[in-house]
């Protein structure tokens, strides 16, 4: 599961964001000022910073500084003041991305994807292979080794089994599997999911049947450690 920060000192709109991002399957943590904001982000790991620019005690261009001084977290920063100056001025502090309010919940949502997207192909550029307990998963040559042996994978297999080793202890619903293996747009009932796990499970071939993909019931799928 990708867990969010949100600094906002609107309460409405933290907790609108709130319902909309955990709705879509984010863990959230929110914060109303600069400085527990930033106590926040420079103790814990996230994996979207959504910043608002005016904040109390700490504004966040100094914010998105100080991050930045230590860490390259992703951050979308939103604003009220829209003008081409303070874009630059925001992403010259570092922010990824800039969304003026008022924003469409939508277009924050899909801002939250590609952000996402690029920071995992950023992680698969400057990694080659995925190693878990006693298998190693090669990017590359597409192949899976266990205690030294190769085990074949279809095409569908090898997706949904990077996808799981690339976000361990996150658990993956059912949906968000569909999507990043079978696309967005396919018609494929989510239970397929379910079948495929089974192949990984049976080829993997260990006495615990859940010794590397675990279920999660009512949510879906972890790998983990």
């Amino acid at each position: 599961m990708y867990k969010i920060l949100l600094i906002e000192d609107e309460e409405s709109i933290v907790e609108f964001v709130e319902l909309e991002l955990r709705h879509e399957g984010y863990e959230v943590e929110s914060t109303f000022d600069g400085r527990s904001g930033l106590e926040l982000a420079e103790k814990q790991d996230y994996d979207v910073i959504l910043l608002d620019l005016m904040l109390p005690e700490l504004n966040g261009m100094e914010v998105c500084r100080r991050i930045r001084a230590s860490k390259d977290t992703p951050i979308i920063m939103l604003t009220a003041r829209d003008s081409i100056m303070d874009r630059v001025m925001g992403l010259e502090s570092g922010a990824d991305d800039y969304l003026p309010k008022p924003f469409a919940i939508e277009e924050l949502l899909a801002r939250i994807r590609v952000i996402l997207r690029r920071a995992e192909k950023k992680t698969e550029h400057h990694q080659n292979s995925l190693t878990f307990k006693d298998i190693e998963l090669n990017l590359e040559s597409r192949i899976l080794m266990k205690d030294q042996e190769s085990i074949e994978l279809t095409n569908k297999e090898f997706e949904l089994l990077a996808v799981f080793m690339k976000n361990i202890n996150r658990v993956l619903t059912r949906d968000i599997l569909l999507e990043k293996v079978w696309g967005y747009d396919a018609i494929i009932e989510t239970n397929v999911v379910d079948v495929y796990v089974r192949y990984l499970r049976n080829k993997l071939n260990s006495e615990d049947k859940e010794q590397y993909i675990h279920t999660v019931r009512g949510a879906g799928y972890v790998m983990r450690e």
